[in-house]
């Protein structure tokens, strides 16, 4: 017994492109009226359906695809607003013309081509294996990182007053218009007070540049200062997500070895005398991923050598605020009096993430280079975030959440350097970090930290592979502790160890 539905397409073939476009999903949001106008007119555009076709009747088409004629009538209603049909009397409704529709007929239809975006482009383009996502995502009920702050030591409340009192001040506001002026001046007057109290610098905000994130300071400051073929110094080894940006922009890096005291400026200087540097990368303070601290000999010298080579120093400071004993050392930023250092860092480290800002400090001929790119980059940012943290600052609030946050870091990295001691001072050893917050772990040669990394994971614990380094001369693991209760760090310790007596 043949169905309906079968007999109307053996008496009118032209029937069966309809019967294959059109499906109607009975669970989704999206009426069923609509579900059918867009399929049709994704028909139109792609050529299924060409220019001058006769639409079936409003009782035929319904019986065809099985829904109430008045939704096909409804579907045609629409189809005539939009300017896909038009409608002739006693004739019919006839596909028509649009700027975007070609006029070619395609014979076969797949059974998904409307109902799906395409998997694949249709083109062409440039792929970049230097952007992998080096960062990994985990089911594991714990995961290392490589030190990053505790968000529960934030006082949320504090902060989300602020931001709310600053969303509901009319000041904030221009008429008509719902984009606030002088985009960052307020957090930038008081972010160079604070940056200048804290750093010893003498800057103005006509010297600062307002970012997303320290990675995006970086990335302007190399966009704009780095061509093809540059040569670009970094520690050995150094932060991989400014390697990634400066491979990005074409800079040929050449690894400089990193020791005790910090970058050598002697193996500087003998590159600077057989090739022409465009700039040095350093993060003086707690080198990445090291956490050794570059001395003030070291840094005049790197000052000297860059006067006199003409180098950038491309200075990060991304861990700044965070200091254990009395060995403070001011930036190279606060010495320079040449105009050769371009100093990048992070405000508000210590809050969540979305509180965060980057920043970056250079003379005003450049910064306003920067401001043009960031302009297009990010024009209009979150203001009433700003408007916030500039509150934070004015108040003395984050100076009083630092001491407080930094009193708990120094027992927490106190309490991890007892664990390892303790637990593990047969497999490594370290050096007490004088600030920031992780450990640089230094591992015998016998353990295989891949292999230790796939046991932890037995333990449900992830080792993100960014933290390990691991040559035929180094095995290193960089270890975070900020973000760990001391019975947080038990349990991990607890963890570790148990994988490396299951490798033994």
């Amino acid at each position: 017994m043949i169905n309906y539905t079968s007999f109307i397409i053996m008496t009118s073939p032209d029937l069966l492109p309809y019967y294959s476009l059109i499906h109607i999903d009975r669970n989704a949001k999206v009426s069923v009226y609509l579900q059918i106008t867009t399929q049709i007119i994704n028909a139109i555009q792609k050529g299924y359906l060409s220019i001058g076709t006769k639409l079936p009747g409003t009782r035929i088409l319904s019986n065809l695809i099985h829904v109430n004629r008045n939704t096909i009538v409804k579907v045609y209603d629409e189809l005539h607003a939009q300017g896909w049909i038009e409608v002739h009397p006693n004739k019919g409704s006839f596909i028509i013309q649009k700027d975007n529709v070609t006029n070619k007929k395609i014979k076969s239809i797949s059974k998904d081509s409307l109902t799906h975006y395409p998997s694949k482009t249709g083109f062409s383009y440039r792929t970049s294996n230097l952007l992998d996502n080096p960062f990994e995502s985990s089911t594991c009920s714990w995961m290392l990182n490589d030190g990053g702050p505790d968000t529960r030591l934030l006082q949320m409340n504090t902060l989300s007053s602020l931001y709310s009192s600053n969303l509901k001040r009319k000041r904030h506001f221009t008429k008509g218009n719902n984009e606030v002026p002088e985009k960052s001046e307020y957090l930038k007057k008081n972010l160079s007070n604070f940056l200048n109290l804290s750093r010893g610098l003498h800057i103005s905000p006509k010297n600062l540049l307002i970012t997303r994130s320290i990675e995006m300071g970086g990335y302007i400051a190399a966009e704009l200062l780095i061509t093809p073929k540059d040569i670009v110094l970094v520690g050995e080894p150094s932060y991989f997500l400014i390697n990634m940006i400066l491979q990005k922009v074409g800079a040929d890096i050449i690894t400089i070895p990193v020791d005790e005291e910090g970058i050598s400026p002697d193996a500087v200087k003998k590159i600077c005398q057989k090739r022409k540097i465009r700039m040095l990368y350093i993060t003086p303070h707690h080198h990445y991923p090291t956490t050794v601290s570059l001395s003030v000999k070291r840094r005049m010298e790197l000052l000297e050598l860059s006067q006199q080579y003409g180098f950038i120093i491309l200075e990060d400071d991304y861990d700044y605020d965070f200091h254990y004993e009395n060995n403070r050392i001011l930036p190279l930023a606060s010495a320079d009096t040449s105009g050769m250092v371009v100093y990048i860092g992070s405000f508000g480290r210590s809050l969540a993430p979305g509180f965060r800002k980057g920043f970056v400090i250079a003379p005003e001929n450049l910064i306003l280079e920067m401001q043009k790119l960031s302009n297009m980059l990010d024009r209009q940012g979150d203001i009433f975030m700003e408007y916030a943290l500039g509150e934070l600052i004015e108040e003395g609030e984050f100076n009083r959440h630092l001491r407080r946050t930094s009193a708990i870091y120094k027992e927490r990295r106190n309490y991890l350097a007892s664990l390892l001691n303790t637990h593990l001072k047969d497999y490594l050893n370290f050096s007490l970090p004088t600030g920031g917050l992780a450990f640089w772990t230094q591992w015998n040669s016998s353990v295989n930290l891949m292999k230790l990394r796939e046991y932890c994971l037995k333990e449900d614990l992830l080792i993100p592979k960014s933290l390990l380094y691991q040559t035929h001369n180094l095995s290193a693991m960089r270890l975070g502790f900020g973000s760990f209760t001391t019975e947080e760090m038990e349990e991990i310790i607890y963890k570790i160890k148990s994988a490396l007596l299951r490798l033994e």
